[in-house]
């Protein structure tokens, strides 16, 4: 199997717009330009994009879709024309309905900011195939184990899986919306969660039934609400460490760093 990943993919296209407070977001997506060097194929699992079946892009040449709004317009002038993986997407779609799920092709949706963003840095030839998919709008987060354990058998050592979310996604907090007391404590708040997180997500010792219950109860972890108002961003990383987990991957953390002064985390599994 090959390498999986959950990425912080920033806010909208800042981390296109040298925005200082992404900077070190931006700096770490590029250097993951080498882990996918040799990749043939990405499924990128897209917090952006929720529906109620595990739904994959199907068109050989995926378009764009500025899922944002607000910002300059030359952000809505992007392009990234990596190409579609519609056979993969066929292959995908027979082995999660061998595990009970029922899929769904889009055909004519384009690559949204949770992926063309990251991969703008990660990869800038867009010379991989791309096979977008979407969270499930359910936001169960046993359900999204389960769909990266289902999906893990499909991800070939030379086909990559990308979780493309954000570890904290409090957008008050990243906008600078809160008074000075509320941020300095929701600063705290997001060190707590993140410590849990990294010990859930790493710790070798961790039976994988503790830490699926650990994930499924995610909302009971300090500052998780405030890190998560709705948890569509960290969702991607119930599928990662679904699919890792099947596969006897191990984790570690390639990212441990705030955004825009609260803390943030990225992993990879090989």
């Amino acid at each position: 199997m090959g390498q999986v990943f959950f990425i912080p993919h920033g806010g909208g296209p800042l981390p296109l717009m040298d925005d200082p407070g992404y900077a070190r977001l931006a700096e770490m997506l590029k250097s993951l330009h080498a882990d996918v060097a040799g990749a043939k194929a990405i499924i990128l699992v897209t917090a952006h994009w929720e529906t109620e079946r595990p739904t994959m892009t199907g068109s050989e040449r995926p378009g764009m879709l500025y899922d944002y709004y607000g910002f300059p317009e030359e952000t809505y002038q992007l392009k990234y024309p990596a190409p579609g993986a519609p056979e993969l997407a066929n292959k995908v779609a027979e082995t999660l309905s061998g595990h009970g799920f029922q899929t769904e092709f889009d055909r004519h949706r384009g690559f949204d900011h949770g992926t063309f963003v990251p991969m703008m840095l990660i990869r800038p030839e867009a010379d991989i195939p791309i096979l977008q998919m979407s969270v499930l709008s359910s936001l169960d987060p046993a359900q999204h184990l389960a769909l990266g354990r289902a999906l893990s058998p499909a991800l070939q050592k030379d086909t990559i899986l990308i979780g493309s979310g954000f570890s904290f996604h409090n957008l008050k907090a990243l906008q600078g919306r809160l008074d000075e007391g509320a941020a300095e404590q929701g600063k705290s708040l997001a060190t707590q969660f993140h410590a849990w997180l990294d010990d859930v997500t790493c710790d070798p010792k961790l039976p994988a039934d503790a830490r699926d219950q650990a994930l499924v109860d995610w909302a009971a972890a300090p500052g998780a609400r405030f890190c998560q108002p709705r948890e569509e961003h960290l969702l991607p990383l119930h599928v990662c460490i679904g699919a890792a987990q099947a596969a006897n991957l191990t984790a570690r953390k390639i990212f441990n760093e705030p955004v825009k002064g609260y803390q943030t985390s990225g992993y990879s599994w090989s």
